[in-house]
């Protein structure tokens, strides 16, 4: 995945200030909760918010748009029961296929950002773009749409945009966010992140600070692999419960519930922890299942790939070997997450009412701008 963009070197004294500052200080929260082997803590459902959906039309179960090295389209899908799809670009068909399959589209203009509508021969058809933006400057900027909930409904892409941190965004990359429509930078890191290295904000853009990590200071970067490991998985823990955090992340959720500040993108400084958990937490409040929400945390492991092997590589190995922890995007991490939830606030639907303040209109709000059907 946008194996194409330049990395930027990452040098291990950045990443252990990026990550140990804010790590490093985080309390000690009560213990996990008991958890399955896929890491589901025990009675919770892996498909929450339990709200009721109603039943809606789009036919598909899966379908991704992909761009190639060479500049084409992979689109794949899977929409069991029509009997054909008809892809379109430009209003013009490019492609058509089976219930399931996936097609090769070449030769069309280049353009921010190609867009597909994949249309059944019964249904309602559906639109989905690559999910990366590929900017030179941010390897890890991708939407955060394209995902099925578990009623049927889409998340719309376009709309939120996940991303690691933005001081390194080209002109180009700018001029490029712009034309998309951003509207707001929010901004995820700590008040020492930002001054080091602020963000360059799209024309237009209105930019909004929130640290979920209260403003703590540096630390330092334990002594083994294991212990930074267990720190990882102790502050992931503190994003769902310290008070900073749920003051961000409140403020997030009403941020993605204002149309008038999308398009939105959401960032921390490399788009995996602080960035991953806000990610977590909207596509659940949205529908989508947790297997679907951890593969697209997992994901940046891939769009980072890059540069986590520059950085690796300009240390010694025993140095290596404990900054790995922090560089890994690990399903340990997210769960973390989600046992939380579950230990302080009991489901996820508390998280959403206690935590963050939100009543079923504001998710009802929330579900409306953000879900197609």
């Amino acid at each position: 995945m946008n194996s194409h963009s330049p990395a930027a070197a990452l040098t291990a004294r950045r990443i252990a200030v990026s990550f140990v500052a804010a790590i490093s200080a985080v309390g000690v929260t009560p213990p996990l909760a008991s958890a399955d082997p896929l890491g589901t803590p025990t009675g919770a459902s892996r498909h929450a918010p339990q709200a009721p959906f109603p039943t809606h039309g789009i036919p598909f179960t899966d379908a991704t748009v992909t761009q190639q090295e060479d500049g084409s389209f992979l689109v794949s899908w899977k929409a069991p029961g029509v009997g054909s799809v008809t892809v379109y670009a430009d209003d013009r068909a490019v492609a058509h296929g089976r219930a399931e399959d996936d097609v090769t589209v070449r030769g069309l203009p280049t353009t921010d950002r190609r867009w597909f509508r994949l249309v059944p021969d019964q249904g309602a058809p559906l639109t989905l773009t690559d999910r990366s933006l590929r900017l030179e400057g941010a390897a890890n900027f991708r939407d955060a749409g394209g995902y099925r909930t578990i009623d049927g409904r889409w998340v719309r892409m376009g709309v939120l945009y996940r991303a690691d941190d933005l001081h390194a965004l080209t002109d180009a990359d700018l001029a490029k966010l712009q034309r998309l429509g951003i509207r707001t930078d929010f901004d995820l890191r700590t008040p020492g992140e930002r001054a080091t290295t602020p963000d360059r904000v799209p024309a237009g853009a209105r930019y909004v600070a929130a640290d979920p990590f209260g403003g703590h200071g540096t630390g330092r970067l334990p002594a083994a692999a294991r212990t930074v490991e267990r720190m990882m998985i102790r502050s992931h823990r503190g994003l769902v419960a310290d008070p900073p955090a749920l003051d961000a992340y409140r403020s997030l959720f009403r941020h993605a519930n204002d149309p008038g500040s999308h398009a939105l993108a959401y960032h921390c400084d490399r788009g995996k922890d602080r960035t991953g958990w806000a990610t977590a937490a909207l596509l659940t409040a949205l529908g989508v299942d947790r297997d679907t929400v951890m593969r697209d945390y997992l994901a940046t492991n891939d769009y980072l790939a890059a540069s986590n092997a520059a950085a690796l590589a300009e240390q010694p190995p025993a140095v290596a070997a404990r900054l790995k922890p922090l560089l890994d995007c690990r399903a340990a991490y997210l769960n973390a997450c989600f046992d939380q939830v579950m230990t302080r606030f009991g489901t996820f639907d508390g998280y959403l009412r206690d935590g963050l303040g939100l009543n079923e209109q504001d998710l009802e709000r929330l579900r409306e701008a953000l879900l197609t059907d």
